[in-house]
């Protein structure tokens, strides 16, 4: 598969899009004043204890207090407060691996028990604030990087489940086990399968550098504080998704260009001549086609190839996708034009899904089909579609009434754009001017002109607007005016405009502005 990364930067912010075989299918923005990302670590000040919850408010900066609930507080929350306290008073210099561990609480206990006193705690962001709510926090802490997932207070070593092979695990656990620091524990990830020792090992020493960094900054910190954050958007998504099979990464600006260069320099340096900067006069994702792609795949109707359509809505609780066939006909049986139409559908609805950043409950209605082999197989199709979505999902089989139900991890608000444009006759209101009053208008733009000192009008009319302005030869509306404001005027016809849209023009066939 061919993926491509195209990074638009602006004054704004960073715009991300990342495109499979031409196709887009995830798109990031990263805004230059963003105050939360999923990652970033804060040292919180505990507002409020709510027993009935078994949660706290925690105080990290935001308008509205951040939600801590005590399934999120991790086992090592006392050592995590522990900690939290020796670093803010540190004198002599910590050295973590001395770091003497605190008993872990039990899964059933209660937030009153752990917090009491409503301490200063170490957390990190696990959903960004989203609607009126405030982000959701976690004392689960962990630190990403290109082969491990590094978390403090703990010892255990776990290597991903989507590395197939026995041997294979068994060797990274035996490498992990012998390298891994004291204190940490290590999730080996997917993309370490076939790795070095010392391609771990040299993983494994940055993340250290970066709790070393996270541990000096907790030093006389005041809550409440942003101790350290994740790597901005453009190296977190080089680092979840740089493969074999990611061909291009184009920048379109030049000290993006030279840190995501340096980026892949360190990860992976045999892929550095996959960065390239860009420099044309177009618009970096007009040039690349990712402009008309948004257009096309926002909204609440999306168009299929075949013809047939997906209707997106949002409700409060759930979305619902219903599948419509449109014009589509593949023969004349229905149960085989239903079976196309919904594996064409389940494609699509995989790619929304990321692209749109959909989580929740999903409910997707496809065309209804009578044999259980077929449901089956659109079943099958939709969870092969969904594999290389990275964010967690289930997808549960067809019911009788040809409702699907998906759930997909929601991390960050949804991503939702406009794609309509404001009509140029009503200005989007959808009401237009009484065509009653369209004669008046011109007259008082007219007279308006006349005393500026303009001479040898036209006035540019849609055509049914013409035939009335020119009614009767001595008694049209044009010669009227003509007579009452004593100067040359002439009307002309143009199919392009909209049916009360008018326009001057002076002498030299230049448009007039008003």
């Amino acid at each position: 598969m061919n993926k491509e990364l195209i990074i638009n930067a602006a004054p704004t912010g960073v715009e991300i899009a990342f495109l499979e075989d031409k196709k887009l299918v995830e798109l990031h923005s990263e805004k230059t004043d963003a105050n939360f990302a999923v990652g970033d670590l804060y040292l919180g000040k505990v507002k409020k204890l709510i027993p009935g919850l078994n949660a706290a408010f925690v105080d990290v900066g935001f308008e509205k207090d951040a939600f801590l609930h005590y399934t999120d507080l991790s086992p090592y929350v006392r050592s995590i407060l522990k900690f939290t306290q020796l670093a803010m008073h540190d004198k002599d210099g910590l050295d973590f691996a001395k770091f003497r561990s605190e008993p872990e609480i039990v899964k059933t206990g209660k937030i009153n028990e752990v917090l009491n006193g409503k301490p200063n705690v170490l957390v990190q962001i696990l959903k960004e604030p989203i609607a009126a709510k405030g982000p959701r926090l976690s004392c689960e802490l962990s630190l990403p990087g290109r082969f491990v997932v590094m978390t403090p207070f703990n010892e255990i070593v776990a290597v991903s489940k989507k590395i197939h092979s026995s041997e294979e695990r068994k060797r990274l656990h035996k490498i992990v086990e012998a390298i891994r620091p004291k204190n940490f524990g290590v999730i080996v990830r997917t993309a370490a399968e076939g790795k070095s020792t010392a391609e771990l090992h040299q993983d494994l020493l940055s993340l250290v550098e970066t709790w070393k960094t996270l541990q000096a900054n907790l030093k006389n910190a005041v809550a409440p504080v942003r101790i350290m954050s994740e790597e901005n958007k453009t190296t977190s998504i080089l680092r979840d998704l740089l493969s074999a099979d990611f061909n291009k990464v184009v920048v379109n600006d030049k000290n993006l260009f030279t840190v995501t260069q340096s980026y892949i320099q360190r990860i992976a340096p045999d892929k550095l001549d996959i960065v390239s900067f860009y420099q044309n006069g177009l618009p970096i994702f007009d040039q690349f086609g990712v402009t008309k792609q948004v257009k096309s795949s926002f909204g609440k109707t999306v168009n299929l190839p075949s013809g047939a359509y997906l209707i997106i809505e949002h409700t409060e609780a759930l979305h619902v996708i219903d599948v419509n066939s449109g014009y589509k006909s593949v023969s004349n049986n229905q149960e085989d034009n239903a079976l196309e139409t919904n594996l064409e559908a389940a494609e699509e609805i995989a790619r929304q899904l990321r692209l749109r950043d959909i989580g929740g409950i999903i409910v997707v209605d496809f065309i209804d089909m009578k044999l259980p082999d077929n449901k089956r197989k659109v079943h099958e199709a939709m969870e092969g579609y969904m594999k290389t979505d990275r964010a967690k999902h289930s997808v549960l089989p067809i019911s009788k009434f040809g409702l699907s139900q998906i759930t997909r991890q929601r991390m960050r608000p949804e991503v939702n754009i406009n794609t309509s444009e404001d009509c140029p006759v009503c200005n989007g209101t959808g009401k237009i001017t009484s065509t009653l009053l369209l004669e008046d208008e011109m007259e008082k733009r007219l007279s308006y002109l006349i005393t500026h000192g303009h001479k040898n009008l036209t006035l540019v009319v849609h055509p049914i607007v013409y035939a009335y302005l020119t009614k009767g030869w001595f008694n049209s509306t044009i010669k009227k005016w003509k007579r009452k404001f004593k100067t040359n005027l002439k009307a002309k016809s143009n199919t392009n405009s909209h049916l009360i849209d008018f326009k001057f023009y002076n002498e030299h066939e230049e448009e007039i502005k008003f």
